[in-house]
């Protein structure tokens, strides 16, 4: 073992041991009594490191303190999540931004109005079961590859590490196992030869060896050298209708991601065992905050989106799905600033 990663591992376990018995309850509200207006919000894979500052935002009180209760509803994918929005069933999804860019191509004027990461936060994976290599594109050609769904954010990174590879997704079959624990026994049961998830699923299969890592989108530099450049990642998102008339709800979800945010920054790995429930662990804490220090960078600083990010975020969503009328796409029109603006003129001043 080098002496960098004992030095993690000791840091990891050093948060492990001082962790007290009893996991600390979210911070109670000096208005506890009060009944607050209710956001519908639609997700997948809700107890993931990819959804951490909503976690956080909801366990330490921010969301309430803002003014706005939450109603969480998980899904086992994004498309699913979004498809909740599109019922009226939902009135916010927390997703990849991508999804903004098929809206828009369907006349949908759907905006994105506080991000949460700075990478898609997703890693691929194949088998060591198999014995392949997975160098080659014969290695590659023909194998079934896990995705959470179709037209979500595993699917799109796979497709564009095939796209990397000089292969299409003809060339796999990509097979839908959402993005909940149960994706491990797909693997183990050999019914998938590799698998696109957000973490701590992913890094967990990779620190057991059942995995080895073909791509990783979870850093910044992993995510540029995939995508090319800079690109956004999970935000929150809603129907303009929606930002404008519900203008006060929408302020307090963005209040409350960026203070969770800013709490990110400075916060110990003790800090986030305390806060995160122990269902989100997968049953080895050692792991979990493992896959966060991987993680840590590439979340959200102030919640506002770039226009550089985006416009280069659609150059490449644009090839992989070979979108009609792409010309016609404004992706400035896909988010906007002024609520995470607010928020952080409020909570990073």
């Amino acid at each position: 073992m080098t002496s960098a990663h004992a030095s993690r591992r000791s840091l990891l376990l050093a948060a492990v041991g001082s962790l007290a018995a009893n996991q600390v309850a979210s911070a109670p509200s000096p208005d506890q009594g009060r009944v607050l207006p209710r956001v519908r919000v639609a997700l997948a894979a809700s107890q993931s490191l990819y959804h951490l500052p909503l976690t956080l935002a909801d366990r330490l009180g921010f969301f309430r303190q803002a003014g706005v209760q939450l109603e969480w509803l998980p899904q086992e994918s994004g498309a699913k999540a979004l498809s909740q929005a599109l019922s009226g069933q939902a009135d916010v999804v927390a997703g990849a931004y991508e999804h903004l860019f098929g809206l828009q191509l369907k006349g949908l004027n759907y905006q994105s109005f506080v991000q949460l990461s700075r990478t898609p936060q997703v890693s691929l994976g194949g088998s060591t079961r198999s014995g392949l290599a997975w160098r080659s594109k014969a290695d590659i050609r023909g194998m079934r590859l896990g995705i959470s769904a179709l037209d979500s954010t595993t699917h799109w990174t796979a497709s564009q590490w095939l796209r990397r590879q000089g292969l299409t997704g003809e060339d796999v079959v990509f097979v839908p196992v959402g993005s909940s624990q149960g994706v491990m026994e797909a693997m183990r049961s050999g019914r998938i030869d590799a698998l696109c998830n957000p973490d701590p699923v992913m890094h967990w299969l990779e620190q057991k060896n059942e995995i080895r890592l073909l791509v990783d989108a979870r850093t910044l530099q992993g995510a540029r050298q995939l995508m090319g450049g800079a690109v956004p990642g999970a935000s929150l998102f809603a129907h303009a209708d929606y930002l404008q008339q519900h203008a006060d709800r929408v302020q307090a979800l963005s209040d409350g991601v960026v203070q969770a945010l800013k709490w990110l920054q400075t916060a110990g790995l003790t800090d986030i065992l305390r806060t995160v429930p122990s269902s989100h662990w997968m049953g080895d804490r050692a792991i979990y905050l493992g896959a966060f220090e991987k993680l840590r960078e590439s979340y959200a600083v102030d919640g506002r989106v770039r226009l550089e990010d985006v416009v280069h975020s659609w150059r490449v969503h644009a090839k992989l799905i070979g979108a009609v009328g792409a010309k016609q796409m404004v992706p400035e029109r896909t988010f906007t600033n002024a609520f995470s603006q607010k928020s952080a003129s409020r909570w990073l001043s």
